[in-house]
């Protein structure tokens, strides 16, 4: 059986467990990280030397980085529908996972760090707002985009609609005013109302 080792509060943890319940894999997740501990171990850091949530096994294969468990859970188990055969296709949902991670993740997390891991007292209104301005220039650009197809890289969901799932999981469960993103708004509704959504994208933020 897959076994994951992560907190699911961890926006990498719910990339992993959402791709294994799209994909209906069975799996064994443990806590681990923050106040769970476990990352610091010894064992744990044999699997995992940068002592970070998730890692993986599966089959004795030892795998961390989250958007590469979720190509490689993809692509053993969905390969030419999750992930695509056809090169093109398959670069492009690579572009926008590379994208999640390198960009938009970084625009939003001080905002998130800001308004749900940091007490009231302590928060910063110009990170926040900093935060902001730096990610809905970038949900536009993703609304766009999904205007003109009915997933993040084409007709069919692939891989590359996981991370940016959970990642729009994160931004609109922030307590602020959003924008009205209507084709992205569209497109996340169709992936969270699915059951195998459940227990990721229906958490609230801790």
């Amino acid at each position: 059986m897959l076994k994951i080792w992560g907190r699911i509060s961890s926006i990498n943890v719910r990339k992993v467990v959402l791709t294994a319940q799209l994909l209906q894999i069975p799996f064994e997740r443990v806590d681990a990280g923050a106040s769970f501990g476990i990352t610091r171990t010894p064992e744990y850091l044999a699997r995992n030397p940068n002592a970070l949530v998730p890692t993986i096994e599966d089959d004795g294969f030892v795998l961390w980085e989250s958007n590469v468990i979720v190509r490689y859970l993809c692509a053993k188990h969905a390969e030419g529908t999750l992930y695509p055969h056809d090169l093109r296709a398959r670069f492009d949902a690579e572009r926008w996972m590379d994208w999640q991670q390198t960009t938009l993740n970084g625009a939003g997390r001080e905002a998130f760090v800001q308004l749900i891991r940091t007490p009231q007292e302590r928060r910063s209104t110009d990170a926040i707002a900093a935060s902001v301005a730096a990610t809905e220039p970038l949900l536009a650009l993703l609304d766009g985009l999904l205007a003109q197809r009915a997933f993040i890289a084409g007709e069919q969901l692939t891989m590359a609609d996981i991370p940016l799932a959970c990642e729009l999981h994160r931004w609109w469960g922030l307590p602020l005013e959003h924008p009205v993103h209507p084709h992205l708004q569209r497109w996340y509704d169709g992936i969270r109302r699915r059951a195998t959504a459940r227990g990721v994208l229906d958490l609230p933020l801790s």
